[in-house]
């Protein structure tokens, strides 16, 4: 039987297991740490429990795909809901939004309370959805790095309508053509943030995620988001895969362009087939040593990274949801402190995400699981430990200050991630979540591929090549695999 190893179990290397096994594959996914998941994983603290990385769930279909591509029901290992609300707003000048799911809703609560419309919001829906349509079958499900790639026909439509994913001109100034309310701005700048990019340089193309929330929608499993990895894992187990966790690899092996298989622990395993979920830097800088790197590839500009704050939440906050937005009075000079001066500006926007708003266990009674996260630079030697005091202080102040409360108090316990440990905990060079950053319009065609021709038999998946990062593009980089193995 025909052997497939993967190394590292983010959700990108649990999916291309699941795809090999599949196949046919005898499948080894070997994996540093004590659990699978990667940046999808989870932490318990005290009596409240976190999710630790990714916290909304889009495109569930390409985790469903994974059950009905191995004969299984999805519904037999997880299930999810589908979201009413996507997300509230507060900003400094008092105005608080609601993001219904609904788009003619949100249309009326934006008529109802700025000085935008509904019209506004079904014109900008309408460019989203053109965007997706021209880019998903090439940019995201597709190779960009083979001739045959461009030789479908749904390719060559994609290439004539070119000019209408509106890569010339930057995510920021497209939007203040679509909104009169420059909070409104704000509010769709916010998606560049999904991929780790700043708006004020990245494509207007990145204006193609909104269509995936208001589209297709915004979910969140029942278990919350640790239970995909939990899934996945119980799904490729199922089919026979086998986790060696507390496995690191040391080298991959090939020989005469072709490869063998891994060392570990001073062993060596073969196989006919290497998929690697860790981070491309990584990748070539630990296992691939004696191979020259694509230093162009991996020169590029990184992602931001996180500093992210776990706290336990005494009483309840019911004018907060499941995912919450403290935008920052000025949104452009947060992003110059990020990306220019690499720092933490003093007034960042906060994200709060409250699982326990809809799953009761995920804290005990009368209280919430805060999960507070800042957008920040990834790490290039900056004082962390600094950085960090000051930014819980700003952070504080700022929830205290736009929700009229007082929360020092209430700060029951804490735990926190931030770029540094990021990137020891899941592999991620410099700690950014993403690979490389999209701040160009050829940033799709920067990333790299998931192969490598002067080594037949081995494959990358995960954020850090292409399409990219996050839950849904990183198990299409699972798929890609599937289809160039054939």
């Amino acid at each position: 039987m025909r052997k497939a190893i993967v190394i590292g179990a983010g959700v990108a290397g649990i999916a291309s297991a699941i795809r090999m096994a599949v196949k046919g594959y005898n499948v080894g996914v070997f994996e540093s740490n004590s659990y699978a998941g990667g940046k999808l994983s989870e932490i318990n603290l005290e009596s409240f429990r976190f999710d630790a990385g990714p916290s909304l769930f889009t495109m569930p279909q390409y985790v469903d795909e994974l059950f009905t591509l191995a004969g299984k029901n999805p519904k037999d290992y997880f299930e999810y809901e589908k979201l009413e609300e996507i997300c509230r707003y507060f900003y400094e000048d008092g105005l608080k939004l609601t993001a219904f799911a609904d788009a003619t809703k949100f249309g009326e609560e934006l008529a109802k309370n700025t000085n935008s419309n509904s019209a506004e919001i079904d014109n900008f829906l309408k460019k989203s959805k053109t965007i997706y349509d021209i880019t998903h079958k090439v940019f995201l499900e597709r190779t960009l790095h083979k001739v045959k790639s461009y030789l479908h026909w749904d390719t060559l439509k994609s290439v004539f309508r070119f000019g209408k994913i509106d890569a010339f001109r930057t995510q920021n100034k497209a939007n203040e053509s679509f909104f009169k309310d420059k909070r409104i701005v704000q509010l769709f700048n916010r998606y560049a943030t999904y991929n780790g990019s700043n708006p004020y340089q990245a494509p207007a193309t990145l204006n193609v995620i909104p269509h995936f929330e208001y589209h297709f929608g915004a979910f969140l499993p029942k278990k919350g988001m640790y239970s995909i990895t939990l899934a996945l894992v119980k799904l490729a187990e199922d089919l026979g895969v086998k986790f060696h966790f507390n496995q690191k690899v040391e080298a991959i092996n090939y020989h005469n362009k072709k490869i063998k298989g891994i060392l570990v622990g001073g062993e060596h395993i073969a196989a006919d087939v290497v998929i690697s979920n860790l981070d491309v830097w990584f990748t070539y800088k630990n296992l691939l040593k004696d191979l020259p790197p694509p230093k162009k590839l991996l020169n590029q500009e990184r992602s931001s990274s996180a500093l992210i704050f776990y706290w336990g939440i005494k009483n309840i906050h019911p004018e907060l949801n499941l995912h919450n937005i403290l935008f920052a009075a000025n949104y452009e000079a947060e992003f110059d402190t990020i990306w220019k001066e690499k720092s933490i500006p003093h007034d960042p926007t906060i994200y709060i995400n409250i699982t326990s708003k809809h799953i009761e266990s995920d804290a005990p009674e009368g209280c919430e699981n805060w999960f507070v996260m800042i957008n920040v630079p990834a790490d290039s030697g900056q004082n962390w430990d600094q950085l960090i005091k000051d930014a819980r202080q700003h952070i504080i102040a700022k929830i205290n200050r736009i929700l009229e409360k007082a929360i020092t108090e209430d700060i029951i316990c804490e735990e926190i991630l931030d770029p540094r440990s990021i990137e020891f905990k899941t592999g991620s060079y410099q700690g950014s979540l993403y690979g490389n950053s999209s701040n160009n319009q050829f940033a799709a065609f920067l990333r790299h591929p998931n192969f490598i021709s002067k080594i037949s038999g081995l494959y990358f998946c995960g954020g850090s090549v292409h399409p990219g990062g996050g839950i849904p593009l990183a198990l299409l980089s699972a798929k890609i695999i599937d289809n160039e193995i054939g």
